[in-house]
C-alpha cells in the first residue's frame, strides 16, 4: 500500500520544456525517484537519500507559487506514486490553474487509470530494446493508449544506430493505428555512425505524423 501523504521527490526546478511539441515551453518540473526500469543511458540518482520527502500541502505550497503554466510530473516513473498523486490533484488541481504534463514510459496503465481524469497532457516514452536495454513492452503501451484516449497524448522514442527495422515498423504502425504524434529523438551524445535521415526516412515510409526534435536543452546547456 503506497503512502498518498508524502513522497520522496528527487527535485523541483524551472526550465524550459526541451523535448517534444511543447518543447520552448516554460515548465515546473518535479522529478520522482521511483522507477519500474533500468535504461542503460539513464542518469538519474534514484537513491532517496539525496531526496527530500513532501507531503501534498508541502508540495502544492511550493507549486503555487512558481511562475509558470506548466507542471510536468516527471522522474523516474512518476506513476509509481499514483496513490500520491492522485490524492494530490484530486485536493488541489483546480486552486493550482495550472496544466498537468505526465512524462511516462507509458507501461503502467492500471496506474494511469487512477489519475488519467486529473491529465492534460501526457508525454510516453516508449522504450526500444536497442536503445535501452529493455524488453519491448509493445501490448502494455497499446493498454496505456487505450487508457489515455481522451487526452492529449503524443508517443516519443529515444533511438540509437542500433535501432531495429521491426522497432520502427511497430512503433510507427501503433501511433498510425490511434494518429498519434511520433516525436523521433536520437540519444545524446549522437553517435557517428548513426544516419539519423535514413532511419527518419524509414519511420516515414509507414507514418508521416513524425517530428524529428533532438534534445534542445542539451545544445543550450539548460537544466
Amino acid at each position: 500500500m503506497q503512502n498518498i501523504s508524502s513522497t520522496y521527490i528527487k527535485e523541483i526546478f524551472t526550465s524550459i520544456q526541451g523535448e517534444g511539441p511543447y518543447i520552448g515551453q516554460k515548465h515546473i518540473f518535479v522529478r520522482f525517484c521511483k522507477c519500474n526500469l533500468a535504461c542503460k543511458f539513464c542518469d538519474t540518482d534514484f537513491d532517496i537519500k539525496n531526496a527530500k520527502k513532501y507531503s501534498i500541502d508541502e508540495l502544492y505550497e511550493i507549486l503555487s507559487s512558481i511562475n509558470a503554466d506548466i507542471i510536468s510530473f516527471t522522474g523516474g516513473e512518476p506513476l509509481l506514486d499514483c496513490d500520491f498523486l492522485e490524492a494530490f490533484l484530486k485536493k488541489y488541481k483546480n486552486k493550482l490553474n495550472k496544466k498537468i504534463y505526465l512524462e511516462t514510459n507509458g507501461i503502467c496503465f492500471l496506474e494511469l487509470e487512477k489519475i488519467i481524469d486529473y491529465i492534460d497532457i501526457i508525454s510516453m516514452d516508449i522504450k526500444l530494446k536497442s536503445a535501452t536495454g529493455q524488453e519491448n513492452n509493445f501490448s502494455k503501451n497499446e493498454e496505456f493508449i487505450k487508457t489515455a484516449s481522451n487526452k492529449e497524448l503524443f508517443i516519443k522514442i529515444v533511438f540509437d544506430e542500433n535501432i531495429l527495422d521491426k522497432e520502427i515498423i511497430k512503433t510507427s504502425t501503433l501511433a498510425k493505428k490511434y494518429n498519434l504524434k511520433l516525436i523521433l529523438q536520437p540519444k545524446m551524445p549522437i553517435d557517428k555512425n548513426l544516419d539519423i535521415e535514413k532511419v527518419f526516412e524509414k519511420f516515414y515510409l509507414n507514418y508521416h505524423n513524425i517530428f524529428l526534435i533532438p534534445q534542445t536543452h542539451k545544445f543550450l546547456n539548460l537544466a
